[in-house]
């Protein structure tokens, strides 16, 4: 039996009905099947011609299906989806593929506003999202157009388009092919050294590699096709003496079934919860987590590609997320240029690759709402950083993208607390990479008394100890890297460094500057030598000779992480190793001297583990 609901006022009235009752009222409640048995002129099915027509339409829903594979879709995106594709139909709507598909087990259909795994919303399974996983917190009721009632919506969610409690989720069943002859292939024929001898990674990126490697292998890759088979021979109704098995209705006539497509079932419907299968799960419990938790400049980027081969090599889907567009780009050429003959798809805001379907695909975390159970292997980029460290929500879409025991790589060089902990007691499987690509040690931070940034402005003056140094690195050929906590300071200090300074190319940029992509493309071009900029540029931007000024390092909202990571925009070049980074104060702090000692840590074991170059190991050698 499944559960119908009625929106009624403010509250969901819920009425279970026998599937039989559903099927004998004259509402669009489900395909039936044997409507698409033609009739000859006495009103008998016509054998061959209904079988033709019953393959058509079987093949429409496979299709259909195949599309869906992975995904969690609102009605309006799968008929953009399926429309694009053009999905031949054989004169059934697009509508009545999914529904076919979704008898067949194929495909899963749900209400995205409900309670919890379908049935009656009350005090302990109150309405949420299954979109995004948000609660009541976040659904908004308001008379609807559509269902003519009063209707909740999710505001969380709302720029991903309207998930409401008339509206349907259509979720589409991963269905990997066979893979037990690829599981056998060139992960069984060759060790792992000899495999990632290829990608020329330094001595610590192959052994974190090799450890994250064993870690992918450990088990084989998900397959569902068993369980896919059992469950859609389970579910299929089948017809007996031309009547839908278990109902004792005969089939509509065409004539009928032509009227009843002129209304959209997606409209028609009150809220329905088709839920077969498990349901949408808020916390994950089966996801395997590995920590990759390397420095600033350490190449992370390589050390995930023997992963990445090794999953579509056996047949896998491979997916890279990162919570900021700028990456998702920069990733892009980098990803195609290491696997020319897979099929990559990027996906972000206004992507043109928006339905495509790749053996490796990168995205920001947002797109991942569109997600359900999809990926092999996961791997989440700067875990730690805005927008998705602290949001639940994105969270819960990570969650979902995974496959059910797939592996989830964690990637950091300052990840959250819990996990540094869960890691350090041996409950979080990691790797650890404390040296750069270049084998230097990382830059140490000067710590250096200073008045605040808003004292500088106020008496237009700048402090003898930074105007010293910003010349040196001015006069060394370094470009400048100043970091300030307020965006309103981001320009008049850059005014005030243009004059003292007496150079003509220094700028600011900001998270609200709506030319920041440009300037940023002018600073990696060696046009602006000086850029005052906040947190915004705290990653993601690499430039061969900088150095690096933290201005107000003291203030509240620069904390270790940061400051770890805006240090480590300084010294990624093998050219230039020994970047300068200044933390500028009026006072010290707890968060300066933990990232002093972050930075000091993975330097000394880089030194013990003998991952940095022979003249910082020999005797007396400061790291």
């Amino acid at each position: 039996m499944h559960d119908v609901y009625h929106s009624s006022g403010r509250h969901a009235k819920v009425t279970r009905m026998r599937v039989d009752e559903r099927c004998r009222s004259a509402s669009n409640e489900r395909i039936r099947l044997a409507e698409y048995w033609p009739r000859d002129d006495n009103g008998k099915p016509n054998g061959s011609a209904a079988e033709r027509g019953m393959e058509k339409v079987a093949a429409s829903a496979s299709m259909a299906a195949g599309l869906l594979q992975g995904r969690a879709l609102l009605s309006g995106e799968v008929r953009a989806l399926l429309e694009g594709a053009s999905v031949p139909v054989a004169g059934a709507s697009w509508s009545e593929a999914v529904q076919l598909a979704a008898l067949l087990g194929r495909v899963r259909l749900s209400g995205a506003v409900a309670a919890h795994g379908g049935g009656r919303a009350d005090a302990r399974r109150r309405s949420r999202c299954l979109r995004c996983g948000s609660g009541e917190e976040q659904l908004r009721r308001t008379s609807c157009a559509s269902c003519g009632r009063l209707c909740a919506y999710c505001e969380a969610c709302l720029t991903m388009g309207r998930s409401r409690e008339c509206e349907l989720l259509v979720l589409g069943r991963y269905e990997a092919s066979e893979r037990e002859a690829g599981e056998s292939s060139i992960c069984k024929v060759l060790p792992v050294k000899e495999r990632l001898e290829k990608w020329g990674l330094s001595p610590a990126q192959h052994a974190a590699a090799a450890e994250a490697l064993r870690f992918v292998e450990s088990q084989p890759l998900y397959n569902r096709g068993s369980s896919l088979r059992h469950h859609a021979q389970s579910h299929t109704p089948h017809l007996r003496n031309g009547q839908v098995a278990g109902t004792g209705i005969h089939p509509a006539k065409e004539s009928e079934r032509q009227q009843q497509l002129q209304y959209s079932w997606w409209r028609n419907w009150s809220v329905r919860l088709l839920s077969w299968g498990a349901p949408l799960a808020a916390e994950r419990t089966d996801i395997r987590n590995f920590l990759l938790w390397a420095v600033t400049g350490a190449g992370k980027t390589e050390m995930i590609f023997p992963l990445v081969d090794s999953v579509i090599s056996r047949g896998g889907r491979a997916l890279i997320a990162s919570p900021r567009r700028d990456v998702v780009l920069e990733l892009d050429p980098r990803i195609r240029r290491a696997f020319p003959d897979a099929r990559v798809v990027t996906l972000y805001g206004g992507s043109e690759q928006r339905w495509e379907r790749g053996e490796i695909t990168l995205s920001t975390t947002h797109q991942l709402f569109r997600f359900q159970e999809a990926f092999d292997l996961v791997i989440l980029d700067e875990l730690d950083a805005f927008p998705y460290h602290g949001d639940p929500m994105l969270k819960y879409a990570a969650d979902k993208s995974c496959l059910p025991g797939a592996p989830r790589l964690l990637l950091s060089a300052t990840p959250p607390r819990e996990l540094q902990r869960a890691a350090r007691q041996g409950k979080l499987a990691h790797a650890r990479v404390p040296v750069r690509y270049h084998r230097h040690p990382l830059p140490v931070p000067s710590l250096v008394s200073a008045p605040t940034v808003k004292g500088m402005l106020q008496e237009d003056k700048l402090p003898a100890t930074l105007t010293k140094a910003l010349r040196s690195s001015l006069s060394r050929g370094a470009q400048i890297f100043v970091f300030v906590q307020r965006i309103a300071q981001a320009e008049p200090l850059a005014a005030l460094l243009r004059r003292k300074l007496q150079c003509p190319h220094v700028d600011a940029t900001s998270s609200q500057d709506p030319d920041r992509a440009a300037k940023v493309i002018s600073f990696r071009k060696g046009e602006i030598r000086l850029l005052v900029t906040t947190t915004i540029l705290e990653r993601g931007v690499t430039i061969p000779r900088s150095d690096v000024y933290i201005l107000d390092a003291d203030g509240g909202l620069f904390d270790e992480a940061s400051l770890v990571q805006m240090a480590g925009r300084a010294g990624r070049s093998a050219d230039d190793p020994r970047g300068k980074v200044y933390f500028f104060g009026s006072e010290r702090n707890q968060s300066q001297l933990q990232a002093v000692r972050h930075i000091r840590s993975m330097n000394k074991m880089a030194k013990v583990r003998g991952y940095l170059l022979p003249v910082y190991t020999k005797k007396g050698a400061r790291a």
